[in-house]
């Protein structure tokens, strides 16, 4: 006998009566379903697993190395893979945790590799006598409480976008370029596990199974809605910040065109100095003034007269 036990398990009614789980229990005969979950690494969800009458297919998809998420009908039941954000300590929201899910009419087995809040809180929704009343709503509870969390990260998104934008005058553009930058790979990191689950859920919803009551498809389908929301706004997200972008980007081709115009102006007023002084320093004969006395004198003030003609005709060219 394996000593690798499930984190917990719950025998529901129909009536959303609960009653606490040992071991690797199996599904009951009793009205209502079974709901398990196995927590570990792979090698150890393997473990737990073993102990499930389930189908190899099933444990396999339950405990890859890598997942994506999806919904593979499978017999009677469903192999659904979903990804919520990650608020462990430490941890960046985009890098988004899987929660893995074997759904068919009388039980519901869910594993997770790493601690996601989204399933704490369907655990208290059942420890606090309101767990769904079937898998298939279970699934909605699992949705629904995955785009519950997700959505402060994608306001706070929304925020940290407006602050750039409202301060673009106030900061260097290194540090909105680096701002955008953030916003953008987080951004795109949840949109893209987002429409796919939005997918998986849909493909759940239509997929036809008999112990899928009305209420839990309009759960359902109100999943797959507030999902819908959160893609739109993470594609609102990264079209804003390309508009920020482009903003910035001008504001810096503006700057370095300001730059250089500087730079062109006082060229232009000493280019003409330039080729004088520069005239003036030949080592030969015949050099005007060479011999005067009042030499210098004589070259500072025409220097001077170029000066002033050259700021009047650039005046009047309106060059600054």
């Amino acid at each position: 006998m394996n000593d690798v036990t499930p984190a917990f398990g719950f025998q529901i009614g129909t009536d959303r009566s609960v009653k606490a789980l040992e071991g690797a229990a199996a599904p009951s005969d009793a009205a209502g379903y079974v709901w398990r979950h196995v927590q570990g690494t792979p090698e150890q969800l393997s473990s737990g697993l073993a102990e499930f009458e389930l189908d190899e297919a099933v444990k396999t998809a339950l405990t890859a190395e890598e997942t994506r998420p999806r919904c593979t009908p499978h017999g009677g039941g469903a192999i659904l893979v979903l990804r919520g954000v990650n608020l462990n300590l430490g941890a960046e929201p985009e890098d988004m945790v899987s929660l893995r899910l074997w759904v068919e009419g009388g039980q519901v087995v869910s594993c997770g590799v790493r601690p996601l809040n989204a399933l704490q809180d369907v655990a208290g929704m059942v420890r606090g006598g309101r767990a769904p009343r079937s898998p298939a709503e279970m699934v909605a509870a699992f949705s629904l409480r995955i785009a519950d969390r997700a959505e402060p990260v994608v306001a706070e998104l929304n925020e940290k976008l407006d602050e750039v934008s409202d301060r673009l005058e106030g900061e260097t553009l290194s540090e909105t370029r680096r701002a955008l930058a953030d916003i953008r790979q987080v951004a795109t990191a949840l949109r893209r596990y987002m429409f796919p689950q939005r997918d998986a859920l849909t493909t759940f919803e239509v997929e036809g199974f008999d112990w899928v009551s009305r209420e839990a498809l309009s759960q359902l389908r109100e999943a797959i809605d507030r999902l819908t929301r959160l893609s739109e706004e993470l594609d609102a997200i990264r079209d804003r910040a390309q508009i920020v972008h482009d903003q910035v980007m001008d504001a810096r081709a503006e700057q370095m065109n300001t730059q250089m115009f500087v730079l062109t102006i006082v060229s232009a007023f000493f280019l003409p100095i330039g080729f004088i002084t520069g005239l003036l320093g030949i080592n030969v004969g015949g050099v005007p003034l060479a011999d005067s006395a009042n030499g210098f004198v004589i070259i500072c003030g025409i220097i001077v007269a170029v000066l002033i003609g050259q700021y009047a005709v650039f005046k009047k060219l309106k060059l600054f």
